[in-house]
């Protein structure tokens, strides 16, 4: 569902910064279609209809958590291939910020969510919904991926050239807050679908249900989202996107797949290629960033502070978030015997604990700055704590009331922490690269995300293995406290004052 009109890179690629004023007078502003002043205005509804975009690929990514028993039951299809299932959406979505670039067509709106986030999107949903094994609904997942990838950065961009001042600010905290909320939202979803079994379709739903959300958000576009363009066409970065395709599954597949396989020799010999082919595609982005061409993560663009440092946060926490949000789906229903319904509900608390939270977030930043995240870091550490010691001492027959405070707790931490650090992310992007610079951050975050999967999940599988899943699960936990601190330490680097 790409959301604008495009005409070129100034809002899906990257181009060089200007370097004289005479570069700045020539580039031209976002603008309308078809007028020749003053920028588009998203209206409340717009931008609900914006965040709606964002929040479908969040939702679709942790959908399949709850439902993974399920699908394991079904499909017959073991851990490492359900690891998969969930890390190779993030793959596909994170490696395609080119496809995204397919907005420089100039396309309209009702064009763009048929290509992309719409027709696309719920024609991929229903091949899911109907995969018959184990690896075709893998293929379908990463396919869906792909096809989500057109979205995000569109929402991003909309909203950078589109809101400006204190509107853009707001917008951008409720992204970061959309985002959160959908990670776990979608998590609960899959666990009602499931346990609802509409019309005996049971799992399968958590996909299906993608074709009337796509149908409502296609609607809502065409009638309330202004169109924006620019004048200057860029080609597709194709090596940089295959290289960075290839970096990530070197890293990926052998993390999902070793275990489980054993650990051959390939494996260690794609982890060993990993550093390699990374270096490769830093040097080729160099390259075609000092030439003056449009690389797809331009190495220039991390001289900006706010995007440099936020950045590094980022990766902390969606690693712990996305390894966290897989582990515990398992472990609830695989190791305390709660069903589709209970694991949602227990899930709820969080949840609701992230949407209020993050309604305050603005206020709280407005006052004490870039110390939200310190403090937030510090909430979602306590919340953890609380929740592993509740795990450890009541195993496996510990009910919903008694995880409550823990995950509270650890919502209240996220809440604090993931608006402000999308808004630091991109406080420093002018609005002329607000593509590049939203491409940059989903790569980043869908990646760690997958990474969290990869590496969590196969710790968490390969210990219970060989101590049984309280212990794996107690161990996964003790790692995702070193990530939350590793995130409390980087955030003291923060410019205190947040633009």
């Amino acid at each position: 569902m790409k959301l604008t009109r495009v005409r070129s890179a100034n809002l899906v690629s990257p181009v060089p910064a200007p370097t004289s004023a005479s570069a700045s007078a020539t580039a031209d502003p976002p603008r309308p279609a078809g007028t020749g002043a003053g920028p588009a205005t998203l209206s409340g509804l717009g931008l609900f209809t914006v965040l709606l975009g964002a929040a479908l690929p969040l939702i679709d990514f942790f959908i399949v958590n709850v439902a993974l028993p399920a699908m394991d039951h079904d499909l017959h299809a073991g851990p490492a291939v359900l690891e998969l299932v969930v890390a190779g959406y993030a793959v596909a979505y994170a490696v395609l910020p080119g496809a995204r670039r397919a907005a420089r067509r100039h396309v309209r709106p009702p064009q763009a969510l048929r290509r992309g986030h719409g027709g696309l999107r719920h024609h991929l949903a229903g091949l899911r919904g109907l995969a018959p094994n184990a690896w075709s609904l893998v293929a379908a997942r990463v396919a869906q991926g792909a096809a989500a990838a057109f979205m995000l950065p569109q929402v991003l961009a909309t909203t950078h050239a589109t809101t400006a001042g204190g509107r853009r600010a707001r917008a951008i905290g409720l992204y970061g807050a959309t985002a959160g909320f959908s990670m776990v939202a979608g998590q609960i979803l899959g666990g009602v679908l499931v346990a609802a079994d509409l019309w005996g379709t049971g799992w399968r739903m958590v996909f299906l249900v993608n074709v009337p959300a796509a149908l409502i958000g296609l609607a809502l576009a065409v009638r309330t989202v202004p169109e924006t363009r620019s004048d200057r066409p860029t080609t597709v970065d194709v090596p940089g996107t295959l290289l960075l395709a290839l970096s990530l599954i070197t890293l990926l597949l052998p993390l999902t797949e070793g275990r489980a396989a054993g650990w051959p020799l390939w494996t260690w010999l794609l982890l060993g290629s990993f550093p390699v082919v990374a270096a490769v595609f830093y040097l080729v982005e160099r390259r075609a960033d000092r030439a003056g061409r449009v690389p797809l993560v331009p190495p220039s663009l991390f001289a900006l502070p706010g995007l440099s440092r936020g950045l590094v946060l980022v990766v902390p926490f969606s690693i712990g978030f996305g390894g966290f949000m897989f582990v515990i789906a398992v472990a609830l229903q695989q190791g305390m015997d709660y069903g589709p319904v209970a694991a949602r509900l227990a899930l709820v608390p969080m949840a609701v604990a992230f949407f209020v939270v993050s309604l305050t977030g603005p206020r709280l930043v407005g006052r004490y700055g870039s110390r939200v995240i310190t403090v937030g870091a510090l909430f979602q550490g306590l919340g953890i704590g609380v929740f592993l010691l509740t795990v450890a001492r009541g195993w496996p027959d510990t009910g919903i009331p008694a995880l409550a405070p823990g995950l509270v707790l650890a919502g209240v931490g996220q809440a604090l922490q993931l608006p402000v650090l999308f808004r630091i992310v991109l406080a420093d992007v002018p609005s002329d690269r607000a593509g590049v610079g939203s491409g940059v951050m989903v790569t980043t975050q869908q990646s760690a995300l997958a990474l969290g999967v990869a590496t969590l999940g196969t710790l968490s599988l390969s210990r219970t293995a060989s101590v049984g899943m309280r212990d794996a699960l107690i161990t996964t936990l003790l790692v995702q406290l070193a990530k939350i601190a590793v995130t409390a330490v980087l955030s003291l680097r923060l410019p205190r004052v947040v633009r």
